[in-house]
């Protein structure tokens, strides 16, 4: 009986992709590495002076809207004249603040609420002009004689609104893990501006619960953010041993640092004369608490938690020396940003291979 020859088992070369796949992936590719270049390149700029406005408009002067050529801050005379008051939206501890109007542009009108804070008032002014940069809202003009600040008005209101504004239809598409972790990115750019601002190191005292803290800034309508509220803004400067307190009542909670917390118990009354100064590292040990907000609970936003746990563990610590500085907190967020939106392009990738 003659035998069958065995089969011969004979090795399949792999697969290739055609080459016009493997184009579209190293144009992708390069694509995407040119963009987060960019975005990082913009979004890190310099520090102090040299985060200029975004109108590049020299200093005391502004330009908003259709607006072509820039004016001067608007002078007692200039608001009196021009700028009509439309209605009230809202009032603080200080300011009470009025939608306004000047040569048909939407503007924000604030004015002192009463006298016995008046000081508040010429501070958060002082800041506003000394910090005027993107990261800043900017300001059109003030009367001091008056008590009133013009700036330019956002729509979309404080960051208090940012999950109701992600609702509405028109900017549904912007609730996505990307869009608000570039938010918390904006948010920490702003603490690092404060920290290493041309004035000095700032703290960012009126952020006592989150609440407040997220009233003192804006979300522009490209969905940035802006800090608004300046008038609690002591500076700390260390060479001439100056600490700050902000405020001069007792602070509870978990949201404020613990050495922001009275540190000799119950059964000593709380004096603030006795109360130890502290620094700026009271706003890191914030920053998680505020990210946490902004990241939202969207697709994704647990996995940029994840990436983000051992950076935010490092800001809760309870020594305020062992916390990292915004710049390092900012560098991280960056970091991740870049990791994650080429983890989100992988999979396609390998599809394509």
């Amino acid at each position: 009986m003659e035998k069958k020859p065995h089969a011969v088992k004979r090795d399949l070369p792999p697969r290739e992709a055609p080459w016009p796949l493997l184009v579209l992936l190293l144009v992708s590719v390069l694509l995407l590495n040119a963009l987060l270049y960019l975005y990082l390149s913009s979004s890190r700029g310099s520090q102090g002076r040299g985060e200029a406005e975004p109108s590049l408009c020299p200093f005391g002067y502004f330009k908003i809207g259709p607006m072509k050529n820039c004016s001067p801050w608007l002078s007692c005379e200039a608001i009196n004249r021009e700028v009509r008051k439309l209605k009230c939206v809202g009032e603080g501890a200080v300011k009470k603040v009025f939608l306004s109007e000047w040569k048909e542009n939407k503007v924000v009108l604030a004015q002192l609420t009463t006298a016995e804070l008046k000081e508040d008032f010429f501070h958060g002014l002082k800041m506003l002009k000394a910090l005027q940069s993107k990261h800043v809202v900017r300001l059109l003009g003030y009367c001091e004689k008056q008590f009133t600040i013009l700036t330019e008005y956002h729509p979309l209101g404080s960051l208090r609104g940012l999950n109701e504004t992600l609702h509405i239809p028109k900017y549904k598409g912007m609730n996505t893990w990307h869009r608000r972790l570039m938010l918390a990115i904006d948010y920490v750019s702003i603490i690092r501006y404060l920290h290493s601002s041309p004035l000095g190191t700032l703290v960012m005292c009126d952020s006592n619960d989150l609440d407040k803290v997220l009233s003192q800034y804006l979300l522009t309508s490209d969905f940035h953010i802006l800090v608004n509220d300046l008038d609690a803004l002591p500076l700390v400067n260390r060479s001439a041993g100056r600490l700050v307190k902000c405020g001069h009542r007792e602070l509870w909670g978990e949201f404020v640092a613990p050495e922001q917390r009275w540190p000799y118990g119950e059964d000593v009354p709380f004096d603030d004369e006795l109360m130890p100064p502290y620094d700026e590292k009271t706003d890191i040990w914030k920053i998680p608490d505020v990210s946490n907000f902004l990241l939202g609970h969207v697709e994704g936003s647990d996995i940029v938690r994840l990436h983000l746990f051992d950076i935010h563990a490092a800001c809760k610590k309870k020594d305020p020396a062992g916390r990292p500085s915004a710049q390092e907190i900012l560098d991280t967020y960056r970091k991740v940003l870049t990791l994650l939106i080429r983890e989100a392009a992988m999979p396609g990738t390998r599809e394509m291979l």
